[in-house]
């Protein structure tokens, strides 16, 4: 096993005493967070397609999330994304019909870490509640996350009841979660595949430096 994939290896057996003691040793060492953040990420989305696959269960499911955020407490005090300025606002939330949260916590956490405000709706978030947060913030970027393939029409609809409302113009919606592609971001109408956590913060900075 490569030690630049140690992290990952130890998440995707839930093993959660190695990955803490990797994470750790990554932050006594000062490593790269960058590639500790890519080995959760790329973790959970394997952990995910095993869901859908039958291969593990919402425990499991449940269980990484809580390993994940363990992993990131750890290295939120030597984030180099930390910034004590206010780039611009960022709504979040899992579409309606999913209760997934661990890539969306994820993403919400780099964001504020990277100096915006982050508006989390939570999980299971109806089209009416993200345009309402759209209006009531006058955030710029909306990121949609989603876990199952089910839920692409939740996207699609989010994507209707902000135009519908007379906003789409004035946001940049991204799309991200273990199955989505850049075909599910084209034919929903979002204008981003955040493919990652850090891939999600780069295009909500993009965003805002226009």
């Amino acid at each position: 096993m490569e030690e630049n994939r140690a992290i990952y290896e130890a998440l995707v057996k839930f093993n959660e005493k190695e990955v803490k003691r990797l994470v750790n040793k990554v932050k006594e060492e000062g490593g790269p967070l960058e590639n500790v953040m890519n080995q959760l990420q790329d973790a959970l989305i394997e952990i995910g397609n095993r869901f859908e696959r039958e291969e593990c269960f919402v425990p499991d499911l449940i269980y990484s999330g809580v390993i994940m955020k363990e992993a990131v407490a750890i290295l939120d005090p030597m984030s180099s994304y930390k910034s004590g300025a206010n780039k611009g606002k960022v709504v979040l939330g899992t579409v309606y019909g999913d209760v997934h949260d661990i890539g969306k916590d994820l993403v919400a956490m780099l964001l504020a870490n990277s100096g915006f405000e982050v508006i989390d709706l939570g999980t299971n978030v109806e089209p009416a509640k993200f345009v309402s947060a759209i209006k009531e913030s006058g955030a710029e970027v909306v990121g949609l996350s989603c876990l199952l393939t089910i839920s692409f029409k939740a996207i699609a609809d989010t994507v209707k009841a902000i135009k519908e409302a007379g906003i789409r113009k004035s946001v940049s919606i991204m799309a991200g979660g273990a199955p989505v592609t850049e075909l599910v971001v084209e034919k929903t109408g979002c204008d981003y595949y955040g493919k990652d956590a850090v891939s999600g913060v780069k295009f909500a900075l993009s965003v805002y430096e226009k």
